[in-house]
């Protein structure tokens, strides 16, 4: 039993599977009773309306029946219920009920009886406003400032405020930049509408700038056509940053009249100029609020949440909290038999319940904790166990915890090592007699049953004849699923690599993800072919060990074992030039040539993987690659240039159609301007022109579709030349695996080229932050300006000046590094290049 927890004073279940919400619930004298005392107004989603005049009863008695004065089943959805001034003429409080496409004022009456089962309500309808447009929330009050009567002012679901005076329609008005209505309130003091937005802004609509505003036709005809009238414009705008729940004003004499607004997350209270006069966070979920006064000198706020709780708020300090039975959407207080505080509250599926605050005694009573003596051995020997515990914890630098490999699911990737016999090729773009694939087979075992899905990922153009797959696993059972992968784009990948993700869920619901990768062979994105002897891009790789025949090291391109192929190989790629792979005869060095640059990498890092494969089997442990000769900054720079030429041309491309495409719209319009004239005219060659435009539309769209291939194609070149550096500038300078990482994650750090953010501009500020932080020389490089906002540079001089910095910093014995503990660092430096000794890395 909770201390603080309300007590029931009256309590009763309204209807039978009906659903309520915050505008279902209203309490007021609306039977205009001399005595003042209040009813409770109660409206469903079905169309029950239901007026109450509760009395106290014992905890665990029923309501009595003569506490439901009226109940009427109205035709239609009831939305939101009020009570005011809604007929002219007279003084009395009237109910008015918003449907979807209906308003309609009603008076309730009451008669005495003349038998014992008390009064006899009756409801009456005054008057009805049929809606053009579906309601969502209503508010009221003296709009304008006249005395004695209410106004009503309903918000449509696409954001019109249509305003009624009494018996009749005044005008309506679109809300601008409008998406999604939310809740609605009046000040009187102001005399303005305040809302909230769909941009999470309080905005204040003054009542005579909507009266002298443009008439509102459609939502289209407020924000383009010019009117008579003035534009709507908001009197003040407040920014809180989250979608609110509910808004109130309150205007007491004594009072300053203020704002009230309930967001996901924060309370806030305004003045009514749109000030913040102060902010409660909230750390709990609200379904709702109600900000009230009872003796007119302070203002208080009930906040339910969905735990169940209702605070009481005075500002910002919780003065209550009390424990209710349901989780409230609507909250009102009321005068019932001359008491006053009276907090009635409703939830979604119809508890209504009228409580008072108060507390409960508790009659459990803590036992005595029991006397035990205390073992300083025991526990100084736990404290160290856990310290040694947090000690190897901090030693790991691991928050994620490892899991074992054959902890739920085993994921096992093979290569087939030969090609199809028969190509499963689909769609390929390459033009070659044959295009190869290969075979990919994927065994998984796991120790429960569940549902796998699995995802396989290859760098495009390489395709797959399957992507994705979804299976049932048995418990303790193995599963195999093959497919195939082959060359489909017209251009060389960037990398042979492929990643498995099988995702699934434990016995306990928890997901998990296993990862496997593996490598597609070389064979399938070119063929052997003859060694070529003239080659513009050349590259030599310096080993430590007597150099391997080729024949050796790539068997299943010799063709022939003659003395040529040992010492020299040619490599046709599918969609791309030749290379050449040369191997020394006296030294320990190997040739790699080609007419470009970018064809050179695969070759390249397959040569490297296969030699340190050779000499791991040969147990080899100080085998090491090198490369001495100059980085081809210069080819790699005019990569570059080509891929950004692209870009520009793309932008180009948008912005020609753009223009087209307004000058199609105009001359549209002209045409159907002189098609509705009734008087014909001569159209004036405008069919002609249109024609003309129309081509000229299709052409610039199959342009700029072909500059996008182009653009991919670049890309993926652009991606195959930056790993060749990266590879070259790691044998160079001897990097170690972490270095080679943050390069990569330097140079590549997008899987996809858009125009929105490209490779130029984040490569650049990729680079500037390692010419600030760890490659930084002096104070000067600090100065380098890292833009918040990544956009498309005007060219790329600024960004191959920063890399020919970076590749002078590593020259001179530079270090990248994500740790400042870089004192053991060696320094290494070309042949012929001093070495500054004063030179101090930091990170």
């Amino acid at each position: 039993m909770s201390l603080f927890k309300a007590r029931d004073w009256w309590s009763t279940i309204v209807g039978n599977s009906e659903e309520f919400d915050q505008g279902c619930l209203c309490v007021a004298n609306v039977d205009n009773n001399n005595n003042g005392e209040d009813k409770i107004i109660v409206g469903s989603y079905t169309g029950f309306l239901r007026i109450y005049n509760p009395h106290p009863m014992k905890p665990g008695d029923a309501m009595q029946p003569e506490d439901l004065l009226l109940e009427v089943q109205l035709p239609e959805p009831i939305l939101q219920v009020e009570v005011g001034k809604f007929v002219s003429g007279t003084e009395l409080l009237h109910l008015a009920v918003l449907h979807c496409r209906k308003l309609c004022i009603y008076a309730v009456s009451g008669s005495l009886g003349n038998i014992d089962h008390g009064n006899q309500y009756q409801l009456k309808r005054m008057y009805e406003h049929h809606l053009q447009r579906t309601a969502f929330n209503m508010t009221y009050g003296p709009f304008g400032g006249i005395k004695g009567r209410d106004l009503i002012c309903i918000q449509s679901v696409d954001g019109m405020l249509m305003l009624f005076e009494q018996e009749s329609f005044s005008f309506g008005r679109f809300l601008s930049g409008f998406l999604l209505p939310g809740p609605l309130a009046y000040s009187s003091r102001t005399d303005s509408f305040i809302t909230v937005s769909s941009c999470r802004q309080v905005e204040s609509y003054k009542y005579q700038v909507l009266a002298f505003a443009k008439d509102a036709e459609t939502q289209e005809s407020e924000e383009q056509k010019p009117g008579s009238g003035k534009r709507l414009a908001a009197d003040w705008v407040l920014n809180i940053g989250e979608q609110a729940l509910d808004i109130r004003v309150v205007s007491f004499n004594q009072l300053v009249p203020s704002v009230f607004v309930l967001g996901e997350r924060n309370f806030f209270c305004l003045k009514d100029n749109g000030q913040i006069r102060f902010i409660k966070k909230l750390d709990y979920s609200p379904s709702c609020f109600l900000p009230y006064s009872v003796s007119g000198t302070t203002v208080n706020t009930l906040i339910g949440n969905h735990n169940s709780i209702l605070h009481v708020y005075q500002d910002v300090t919780l003065k209550w909290a009390t424990q209710l039975p349901h989780i409230p959407v609507a909250v009102r207080v009321g005068k019932f038999l001359n008491l006053k505080g009276i907090i009635v509250t409703l939830n979604d599926i119809g508890h209504l319940q009228c409580s008072y605050l108060g507390t409960d005694p508790s009659l459990f009573q803590a036992p005595k904790a029991e006397a035990r003596d205390i073992n300083y051995e025991e526990y100084d020997a736990e404290m160290n166990k856990l310290q040694k515990i947090i000690k190897e914890a901090r030693r790991i630098k691991d928050i994620v915890p490892k899991l074992e490999r054959n902890e739920d699911l085993a994921v096992v990737v093979t290569v087939s090592p030969d090609l199809d016999p028969v190509s499963q090729a689909v769609d390929s773009e390459v033009k070659a007699e044959q295009i190869p694939s290969v075979t990919v087979k994927i065994t998984m075992e796991g120790r429960q049953q569940g549902i796998i899905k699995l995802s396989v990922c290859v760098h495009p153009p390489l395709a797959l004849t399957h992507d994705k797959f979804t299976m049932k696993l048995e418990s303790h059972a193995s599963k195999t699923i093959e497919f195939s992968a082959f060359l489909k784009g017209n251009n060389p990948p960037a990398d042979l690599e492929g990643s498995v993700l099988a995702s699934y869920s434990t016995p306990t619901g928890a997901p998990r993800v296993a990862q496997c990768r593996f490598r597609l062979p070389l064979r399938l994105v070119c063929t052997s072919a003859h060694p070529s002897k003239t080659a513009s891009q050349k590259l030599t790789i310096d080993t430590n060990k007597p150099p391997v025949s080729l024949v050796t090291l790539f068997p299943d391109f010799a063709e022939q074992t003659d003395e040529e192929s040992l010492n020299a190989l040619g490599f046709q790629l599918l969609a791309g030039s030749r290379v050449t792979l040369l191997a020394s005869k006296t030294s320990q060095r190997y040739r790699i040539q080609s007419d470009r640059l970018e064809d050179l990498w695969l070759i390249t890092k397959e040569l490297t993987l296969r030699l340190d494969e050779h000499f791991r089997k040969q147990n080899c442990k100080d085998f090491a690659c090198t490369f001495s000769g100059p980085i081809p900054l210069q080819e790699y720079f005019e990569i570059i240039d080509h891929h950004f030429e692209l870009r520009l041309n793309a932008v180009k491309y948008e912005q020609l159609l753009s223009e087209r495409a307004i000058l199609f719209r105009a001359i549209e319009r002209r045409l159907l301007t002189r098609f509705k004239d009734k008087t014909q005219a001569p159209l004036q060659h405008l069919d002609t022109l249109l024609e003309g435009t129309y081509r000229q539309i299709i052409a610039l769209a199959d342009a700029a579709e072909e500059n996008q291939a182009n653009i991919f194609q670049a890309f993926t070149r652009l991606k195959s030349a930056t790993q060749l550096v990266i590879l070259l500038i790691s044998l160079w300078q001897k990097l170690t695996a972490d270095q080679v990482a943050i390069l990569q994650a330097t140079f590549l750090p997008l899987t996809q080229d858009t125009q929105d953010l490209g490779w130029e501009e984040t490569v650049d500020a990729s680079v500037s932050h390692l010419l600030k932080t760890c490659l930084s020389k002096s104070s000067k490089d600090h100065a380098l300006t890292v833009s918040n906002q990544l956009c498309i540079p005007k060219d790329t001089n600024k960004l191959k000046k920063h890399i020919t910095l970076l590749y002078d910093r590593l020259a001179k014995g530079g270090r990248v590094a994500l740790s400042a503990d870089i004192s053991s660092q060696q320094t290494v430096a070309l042949p012929g290049q001093a070495v500054d000794s004063n030179q101090t890395v930091n990170c």
